[in-house]
């Protein structure tokens, strides 16, 4: 399972891509969802 941080280019994130959580980057859609 993916998450939205597949598409990101930072090795932080991405490390956490295909964990079972619903993470989303940084960014307008994020602090929409808050």
């Amino acid at each position: 399972m993916s998450n939205r941080l597949i598409n990101e280019t930072s090795p932080y994130p991405l490390q956490h891509a295909d964990n079972p959580v619903d993470w989303y980057p940084w960014g307008e859609e994020a602090l929409t969802k808050a």
